[in-house]
């Protein structure tokens, strides 16, 4: 697919507009904004994939807080990284994040590289990313297409094309480039890059564009025909598949939990968590045979994610004194080269998937109320 035409008018003021838009109606109060620390800039970027602002605010300052430098990120576990993380989801961008840490320190230095094309080397950063940071930064000359931008000049150029595909979006990367004044101003190119991350966000909308707070409508082709929400075209997409998961957590007489690390690849990956079983009858077969193990069945809940929908039944399996979900017959779901007993204090200071914290907190909340009385 060649890259869409760009009418004249467009390619002449397009960038302007958003420039003066974004200087006077954009977003100026977010922590992120005012630096030109790669560090800060990265970590935003990272953060705010597929995840709303508000959402990033709760853990941008913690997450500085605890690793105020690329350094003290790289010289942290991934444990305490993913457990900061926890909650915020996509957990492999805190992967990601901490192996890119250790690589800008190990291979540069502890400083980012100042192009666009050097950062998109890095672990976890995407050709976006890497123009995002070169130019609120460096003041690369290099134009950013996440999700919102896409929308935004797909929109813009009544772009027929399906933005999953990737002529699509090679089209789309080379009509962004396209819109760039060549004499652009590295202080223009940071309020230019917010300024279409503040577009995408908060006025070309998927479903309410506001085309009368947008610079560019008297420009835009989707406006133009009447329906600017036809376009991006919409991909198909398929069914949300759902999967019934039973989460035994295995209790010692001594309080501690039996939690193991999630495989590196799938859901959850490299997270802590009770065994999960993808099938009840094993759990239920093993129960019948261990008289003193005591269990209770919480209430089974749902728990959504991307492409599929969990549900979630707890086992809270209390062990006899003597007893040990390692000794013959071992437990369900029991890895024993993938886990250990840990403490509830111990477990909640791990990197552990949103609907497991939640429960566990729970759990512990209970357990201090009930031993206090």
């Amino acid at each position: 697919m060649c890259t869409p035409e760009i009418p004249t008018a467009l390619r002449r003021s397009f960038f302007a507009r958003v420039v003066a838009w974004q200087r006077q109606h954009g977003r100026h109060d977010l922590p992120w904004q005012g630096t030109r620390d790669p560090y800060r800039v990265w970590l935003s970027e990272i953060m705010l994939q597929q995840t709303q602002v508000r959402t990033v605010l709760a853990y941008y300052g913690r997450f500085l807080q605890r690793f105020p430098t690329v350094h003290a990120l790289a010289d942290a576990s991934l444990d305490e990284v993913l457990a900061l993380w926890s909650g915020l989801g996509y957990y492999s961008r805190a992967r990601h994040l901490h192996a890119c840490a250790q690589a800008v320190v190990a291979q540069h230095g502890g400083r980012f590289p100042a192009s666009a094309e050097a950062l998109a080397t890095l672990p976890g950063i995407g050709a976006s990313t890497a123009a995002a940071i070169a130019a609120f930064c460096f003041g690369e000359r290099r134009s950013i297409l996440d999700g919102n931008v896409r929308r935004v000049l797909s929109r813009v150029l009544a772009e027929a094309g399906d933005p999953a595909r990737a002529d699509t979006q090679r089209a789309l990367w080379s009509a962004a480039q396209a819109l760039l004044p060549t004499d652009a101003a590295p202080h223009d190119m940071a309020a230019y890059t917010q300024g279409l991350m503040d577009l995408g966000a908060t006025v070309c909308t998927r479903s309410r564009p506001r085309c009368d707070a947008c610079p560019v409508a008297a420009l835009c082709a989707g406006r133009a025909s009447g329906d600017p929400t036809a376009w991006p075209r919409q991909t198909v997409r398929a069914a949300r598949r759902t999967e019934a998961w039973c989460l035994p957590l295995y209790l010692r007489a001594d309080g501690a939990w039996w939690l193991q690390r999630r495989p590196a690849r799938g859901i959850w990956a490299g997270l802590w968590a009770p065994p999960v079983l993808s099938a009840i009858e094993g759990l239920t077969a093993w129960l019948r045979d261990q008289p003193g193990v005591q269990a209770d069945w919480p209430v089974a809940f749902d728990h959504a994610l991307t492409h599929r929908q969990l549900r979630l039944q707890p086992v809270v399996c209390r062990l006899p004194v003597s007893s040990d979900v390692l000794s013959a017959p071992q437990a369900p779901g029991v890895q024993p080269d993938q886990g250990a007993w840990c403490s509830p204090s111990e477990a909640l200071a791990l990197g552990l998937p949103a609907p497991i914290r939640v429960w566990l907190e729970s759990l512990d909340s209970g357990s201090r109320t009930s031993s206090s009385r």
